[in-house]
């Protein structure tokens, strides 16, 4: 063995990672991962245009401009300047709250795009380009889903939320858009992830809004850790394969060689789902099926009898406990599978619009939940996470039965959004938030991530300028707050943007 190798195998996980990471550049991606790493902006900003008119937001920008400082990053819709620190987790919120993003499962679900606010607070404070954001993105989703797919079971079963895989990463993502050294970097995970670990209470049972906090605030966890590892401040380089570490802790398997082995040869970004339902993963194969049969059937509610989902053991679980049958809030609501399918049944379609307290109150919909009967199939779980296989049986009034197998999603790589499809969703999205010219804007911009010369005039497109007088004027406290070219009023033509 050379002295290198030698070395090599003496160094913990994280060193391993953080040297990796501190030395990506642009041009060692594929031009398949750039792409995606678009792609997927794009939806996440259109998640974010979204989740910037729910109610959780509202709140949580209410209070970040009370304790918020002024900084470099943008708050999307507000156009607010914060710290990185309140900024990432502002815009990690509006990205997660309507659970309409990336999903990621293999062994751990994940969202990596929660992470993408890391990136791009941390860009802007550095001033970097589109180029050095898209890094950013792809190494987010790289560490993110290595994680997911490293424990054995993942740690979802063991009792525990992803979250805690989200504080490993994000300081990676910041600490690499910070330029920080690898040294610094490895310190920003320890810091982060020793102090971040998260309850699975928060998706189990009934679900509050938590459920979409506790990402956004790993992600918080990540952009802090790392401006503190800028700054000295030194944190466990054992976090993870040390003593009391992560794999010692939570226990008992877990394959550490698929967080490093092959980094950069292909890129995991582009193995990552894309949602085209506001729910939880492994509600959509079912709502997949369960539309195509009463589309092509036309079958109407009041003459079904019946519709059995069979999944897996922790679809049952999660999914269609007590209180999945009677949902009282949008967050139990979206994670329940009688809800989801008897939604798609009386309306035929699954939007953010099915997730209004009117329609789950909606009596139609309600009178349906108890039809739905979600059995575990000891069969469908030994092909998954390679499957997401479901087989759905809808009996009627008259003694039919139709049935259908499904083995993944629209939206899974093998079959995913089309860039139109993409666009589409965007726009609804972002509708009532950004004119069409805006939005177009937008588009032209994350289509052209490669050549945006400044990620602060990236994020000042994403600034509403419909609502406005809905939302009301900037405080003082976020008009004192602004900082950078715009707070001064010089504003630059749009063309300065791509470079």
């Amino acid at each position: 063995m050379s002295a290198t190798k030698s070395i090599a195998s003496k160094e913990t996980i994280t060193a391993q990672m953080s040297r990796w990471a501190a030395g990506l550049q642009y041009q060692d991606l594929s031009p398949d991962a750039v792409y995606q790493a678009k792609r997927f902006l794009l939806d996440s900003f259109g998640c974010a245009l979204g989740g910037y008119q729910q109610h959780d937001v509202k709140i949580a920008l209410a209070v970040l401009d009370e304790v918020a400082g002024p900084g470099a990053a943008t708050v999307i819709g507000t156009g607010q300047r914060m710290d990185p620190v309140s900024a990432s987790l502002a815009n990690a919120l509006m990205i997660r709250c309507m659970d309409y993003n990336d999903i990621y499962w293999k062994q751990d679900p994940s969202h990596p795009s929660d992470i993408f606010p890391a990136a791009i607070a941390c860009c802007e404070r550095t001033g970097s380009d589109g180029k050095e954001l898209i890094v950013g993105l792809v190494l987010g989703h790289e560490f993110e889903m290595r994680l997911c797919e490293a424990a054995f079971p993942g740690i979802r079963e063991r009792g525990w939320h992803h979250a805690t895989l989200t504080a490993f990463v994000s300081p990676i993502v910041a600490g690499r858009a910070l330029h920080l050294p690898w040294e610094q970097i490895q310190h920003a995970i320890g810091i982060s992830a020793s102090r971040h670990c998260t309850l699975g209470a928060v998706t189990a049972g009934k679900l509050t809004m938590m459920k979409n906090t506790v990402d956004p605030m790993a992600t918080q966890s990540g952009v802090f850790a790392a401006l503190l590892a800028e700054n000295g401040y030194s944190g466990p380089e054992h976090v993870i394969d040390g003593k009391e570490g992560l794999t010692h802790v939570f226990g008992p398997e877990w394959k550490l060689n698929l967080l490093t082995d092959g980094l950069g040869e292909s890129w995991r970004i582009t193995q990552c789902g894309m949602k085209a339902f506001p729910t939880e993963a492994l509600t959509h194969t079912p709502i997949s099926a369960v539309l195509d049969l009463v589309k092509a059937n036309d079958l109407h509610p009041d003459r079904v009898a019946k519709i059995q989902i069979r999944s897996l053991a922790r679809a049952a679980d999660i999914l269609s406990d007590p209180s999945k049958y009677d949902p009282q809030t949008k967050e139990t609501a979206d994670h329940s599978l009688p809800y989801v399918i008897a939604a798609a049944l009386v309306d035929r379609q699954v939007t953010p619009v099915q997730f209004t307290m009117e329609k789950i109150m909606d009596a139609k919909i309600r009178e349906q939940l108890k039809k739905v009967e979600v059995v575990a199939d000891p069969e469908i779980e030994k092909v998954f996470p390679a499957l997401q296989r479901v087989i759905v049986h809808i009996n009627t009034t008259d003694g039919r039965c139709f049935s259908k197998q499904l083995d993944y999603p629209k939206g899974d790589p093998r079959n995913p959004l089309t860039d139109q499809e993409v666009e589409e969703k965007f726009a609804a999205l972002a509708e009532g938030v950004l004119s069409k010219t805006a939005q177009g804007r937008v588009k032209e911009a994350v289509w052209n991530l490669d050549r945006v010369g400044s990620v602060n005039e990236l994020m000042a497109l994403m600034e509403a300028d419909v609502r406005k007088a809905r939302f009301g004027k900037a405080k003082a406290g976020r008009t004192q707050g602004r900082t950078g070219p715009r707070a001064k009023g010089q504003k630059k033509n749009r063309k300065t943007m791509l470079s």
